[in-house]
């Protein structure tokens, strides 16, 4: 008799076995190289230059611009500009504004395409609230087709500076800022954004 908590290490030494005896092992290694490189290219975590300015929202994420638009958010108007990541983007998120976070909630749900425009409210993320000396702001971090983990590296009642690092979501996936009103976009559907670098929005109010 074998105890049912060991099934799972005997297949998996068992697969093992099959699969060395089945692939050739230079494949074996050429393919582990492979996704060595794609981690360590996909983790990266390159240093940011924070423009030195008052009265500005840079981005919370790398990658595209997909929608710039006023919306209601918990009877609440805000600016939402987002960013969609595909894989090949760093995806460590920065901070947007200075402020202090007053809540992080986690929301389960779908994982469609980030790019679509429901996946903002219909799949899984981390919804981030923060006070700004504008008003309210919302980050959320949303999860993708691919991407099924949000990680966010704040605390409630943290003090975090523009550009600080905010958390990661693990492969592609979309970062939706929401933004107080008198905010004024400075970006168009479709730029390439960095995060902690590009600014994305002006206060003129």
């Amino acid at each position: 008799m074998i105890a049912k908590e060991g099934f799972p290490f005997i297949i998996g030494a068992l697969a093992a076995i099959l699969i060395l005896i089945i692939i050739p092992v230079k494949i074996i290694i050429l393919i582990s190289f492979v996704l060595l490189i794609f981690f360590i290219i996909f983790f990266r975590d390159p240093q940011r230059n924070t423009p030195p300015f008052d009265d500005i929202a840079v981005s919370g994420a790398d990658g595209k611009i997909v929608e710039v638009e006023k919306e209601e958010f918990n009877g609440e108007e805000y600016l939402k500009i987002s960013v969609f990541m595909n894989i090949f983007n760093v995806h460590v998120n920065r901070v947007p504004l200075n402020a202090t976070i007053k809540d992080i909630k986690h929301k389960p749900g779908k994982f469609m395409p980030a790019d679509k425009k429901e996946s903002s409210l219909e799949n899984e993320q981390n919804i981030i609230t923060a006070e700004t000396k504008y008003g309210k702001a919302l980050f959320k971090q949303v999860a993708g087709l691919v991407a099924r983990r949000t990680v966010c590296y704040l605390d409630k009642e943290a003090e975090v500076i523009i550009g600080d690092k905010l958390g990661i979501i693990k492969f592609s996936s979309r970062f939706d800022h929401y933004l107080p009103k008198g905010f004024a976009a400075n970006v168009s559907i479709g730029d390439t954004v960095k995060a902690g670098e590009t600014i994305i929005a002006r206060y003129i109010e």
